[in-house]
C-alpha cells in the first residue's frame, strides 16, 4: 500500500511550518534581494510546496532555501539554458507539476528569461500565478526621493559606446523618473556619460540595497559622477534613479530647498543657482531669491 506523502514544511527560527499543497502551474516567487528576512510566508509556502524550482544559480538559491530548511528539487534556467530548459518545465507542468520560478534576487523577469516561460506557459493554457515581494526597482525608486507617479524602468545600458549614448539622448527625454541597473566596474563611467546627457539633474545612487553596506546618495549627477571618480566605494551592485526633466515633475518647495543646501555645500552661489535651476525648471531669479532666504534664515537661527 502506497504510502500518503508527507507534508512539505519551511522553519523560521527553528519552527517548522506546513506549506499547502500546490495545484499544477507556474509560480513566479519574488526572493530577497539582500536581506532573507525580506521573503513573505507565502513566498516560502510556494517553495516548500513546489515540485522543482527553476532558478538562475542553483549555488545561490540553496542559501536562501537552506536558510528556511527547504528540501526541494532545483533546475537551472538562465539565459544561457532556456531555449533547451524550457520544453521541460512545460512538460513537467503538462504532467501535473507545480513549478515555481525565481531569479537569483528580486522579482523574477526583471532583467532575467523568465519572460518567454510565462509566456509559453500561458499560450499552453497552465495556470500562472505571481507572489510579489521584493524589488531592487521600486525599492530603490521609493528611498530615492525622488518622484514615483511616472517612472521608466531602463536596466542596464548597452555595454557599446555609440549605442550606449545614442540610448541615453532618447532617455534624457522621457518625462519621467529613470531607474537604471549598474555594476561596480563601470559605474564611475556610466555617470559621467549620464552627467554629460542629462545635464544637472537630481538622482539617487543606491549601492547594496537591504544589505549590511547598503548606501543611498543622492545628489545632482555631476556632483554624483565626480564623487564615484574618486575613491568612492564601487563594491556591490547598484541601482541608478535620475529624476525626470524639469517641467514634467515640479519639485516642492522643500525638495528646493534640499537641492540649493546639497549645491552651496560644494558650488559657488553662482553655480549653485545655475544648477537648481537646471534641474528644476525654476527661473533663475526665484532660485537666487530662495537662496538669499535660506541665509537669512541660517544667519537668524545662529
Amino acid at each position: 500500500m502506497k504510502q500518503p506523502e508527507a507534508p512539505r514544511q519551511f522553519h523560521i527560527g527553528g519552527t517548522g511550518f506546513g506549506a499547502p499543497k500546490l495545484g499544477a502551474g507556474l509560480y513566479l516567487v519574488a526572493t530577497p534581494i539582500g536581506n532573507l528576512g525580506d521573503i513573505s510566508i507565502r513566498a516560502l509556502q510556494t517553495l516548500a510546496a513546489a515540485d522543482l524550482i527553476a532558478c538562475e544559480d542553483t549555488r545561490v538559491s540553496r542559501k536562501l532555501l537552506g536558510h528556511y530548511g527547504i528540501a526541494a528539487a532545483l533546475a537551472p534556467y538562465h539565459e544561457h539554458n532556456a531555449q533547451a530548459a524550457r520544453p521541460k518545465l512545460l512538460a513537467r507542468i503538462a504532467e501535473g507539476a507545480a513549478v515555481a520560478l525565481i531569479s537569483d534576487a528580486g522579482t523574477p523577469l526583471i532583467s532575467d528569461p523568465g519572460f518567454k516561460l510565462v509566456r509559453a506557459a500561458h499560450e499552453a493554457g497552465f495556470s500562472v500565478t505571481a507572489i510579489p515581494g521584493a524589488s531592487s526597482v521600486l525599492t530603490a525608486l521609493t528611498v530615492s526621493g525622488l518622484p514615483t507617479d511616472r517612472f521608466f524602468f531602463e536596466g542596464f545600458l548597452p555595454a557599446k559606446a555609440m549605442q550606449k549614448a545614442a540610448r541615453m539622448a532618447e532617455l534624457a527625454r522621457v518625462p519621467a523618473s529613470i531607474v537604471l541597473f549598474e555594476s561596480g566596474p563601470r559605474i564611475a563611467d556610466t555617470l559621467a556619460d549620464l552627467a554629460a546627457a542629462f545635464g544637472a539633474r537630481e538622482a539617487a545612487i543606491c549601492r547594496e540595497l537591504t544589505k549590511l553596506h547598503e548606501e543611498v546618495r543622492r545628489d545632482m549627477l555631476p556632483a554624483l559622477a565626480a564623487f564615484y571618480a574618486g575613491d568612492a566605494e564601487t563594491r556591490g551592485e547598484f541601482v541608478i534613479v535620475i529624476a525626470p526633466p524639469a517641467g514634467e515633475a515640479q519639485p516642492q518647495a522643500s525638495d528646493v530647498d534640499d537641492m540649493i543646501r546639497a549645491a552651496l555645500a560644494r558650488i559657488s552661489v553662482k553655480d549653485a543657482v545655475a544648477e537648481v535651476a537646471a534641474a528644476t525648471g525654476l527661473k533663475r531669479r526665484d532660485v537666487y531669491q530662495r537662496v538669499l532666504e535660506l541665509a537669512k534664515e541660517r544667519d537668524e537661527a545662529s
